[in-house]
């Protein structure tokens, strides 16, 4: 089998760092990488992995890394639009889509476009885009590989194809995050360090306050609708404060299936990279201890409210789930600044929800026009 020919896109953030910390085990070479800001550790990961392009949006980071990188063959690329143009002609044949936010759609869409296998890391892609993305995929015949934990259970689970098409609801889990539990008046006055103190998983900052808002399984909510054909009726989200089974899936017969593993992202992570094959993993095997006090509850949609708005949004549809995403990034963004408190997140969001226009038929361009639009007037409602 030939080697397969990776580009990490979002190398310096938790996933893109775990995916790297697995591939030399897997016999994956690695044609290119993209960041942020992070120079340390990109020109460490560049004199690592020797790709052939080293990928950042920030011109400045670009400059500082071509001259750290000058005596290496890596070509250090820098702009707006490097992702984008870079990605259809590295010499990859997967590209695993962990860049932070909308900012993953373009180049997700161009590495569609040539055909490339995705391992699909970036929900916003499909929250924001979905009948345009998997519309696209299906045209070129590429297939969409979710490496979130519970959708990547959900995948796993749905491997028989006639199964496939006997399935009824799908059962997605939540941690809760740090403040399940707790009432509207006890956030009132919680603090970042609360907000990123996660009881189960080492993940970013912005995906850990989405984790606190539970907006993040709004999100994976509407991800799974496009991913496995469900209406989001069908998709029923559980509190599991234990993260040890990820998601499952019920069928026509009433059978239940569910995957179960420690709470680890190389195991959903190596099964995209690997898929169909399962190869050996580093992460510790899960103990039948550990199974012995699950527990499922339903999440408090009236103190999430960011919940709430995502599934307002996912029954409207259309250009809705992209202006809860837009609304979303930006409040979150104020809030990692110290400029709003935790609960304006959620009132952020079910306000944009609420005013958004139904927009069935959308473009690309008119998702980044809302999409801009949307920051806006979030920006502006919350530090009136």
């Amino acid at each position: 089998m030939a080697t397969k020919k990776l580009c990490v896109l979002g190398s310096t953030g938790s996933i893109g760092t775990q995916t790297l910390s697995l591939v030399e085990q897997l016999d994956i070479e690695i044609t290119t990488l993209s960041g942020y800001r992070n120079v340390r550790l990109l020109e460490e990961q560049a004199l690592r992995f020797k790709p052939k392009y080293l990928l950042t949006p920030d011109e400045d980071a670009a400059g500082d890394l071509k001259i750290r990188l000058a005596h290496t063959p890596v070509k250090v690329l820098g702009g707006a639009d490097a992702l984008r143009e870079t990605v259809a002609v590295d010499g990859s044949d997967t590209v695993l889509t962990s860049v932070v936010g909308v900012a993953g759609l373009r180049p997700t869409v161009a590495a569609i476009e040539a055909g490339k296998t995705i391992a699909l890391a970036n929900k916003e892609t499909l929250v924001a885009a979905g009948r345009l993305v998997t519309g696209l995929a299906a045209a070129h015949g590429v297939r969409l590989l979710p490496v979130d934990s519970e959708h990547s259970a959900i995948f796993q689970c749905l491997q028989d194809s006639h199964s496939a098409r006997r399935l009824r609801r799908i059962f997605l889990t939540a941690s809760g995050g740090p403040f399940f539990g707790k009432s509207r008046a006890e956030l009132v006055n919680v603090t970042l360090a609360d907000a990123l103190h996660h009881p189960n998983w080492s993940m970013g900052k912005k995906i850990t306050v989405d984790s606190a808002t539970l907006m993040n399984k709004g999100l994976e909510l509407i991800e799974a609708m496009w991913l496995f054909g469900l209406p989001p009726e069908k998709v029923e989200i559980t509190v599991h404060r234990q993260s040890i089974l990820h998601s499952a899936v019920e069928f026509e017969d009433n059978s239940v299936l569910a995957q179960l593993g420690v709470p680890d992202m190389r195991i959903p992570i190596q099964y995209a990279l690997t898929y169909p094959d399962r190869k050996p993993n580093p992460v510790e095997p899960l103990s039948i201890e550990r199974m012995a006090n699950l527990t499922f509850e339903r999440p408090d949609e009236e103190t999430f409210v960011c919940l709430a708005a995502c599934k307002q949004a996912a029954a409207r549809g259309g250009i809705v789930p992209c202006i809860a995403n837009a609304a979303n990034e930006k409040a979150v963004e104020l809030y990692l600044a110290g400029r709003i408190g935790f609960l304006q997140i959620g009132e952020a969001v079910m306000r944009a929800v609420k005013d958004a226009p139904d927009v069935a038929d959308y473009t690309l361009n008119d998702l980044f026009a809302a999409d801009e639009e949307t920051r806006a007037k979030t920006a502006a409602f919350l530090q009136s």
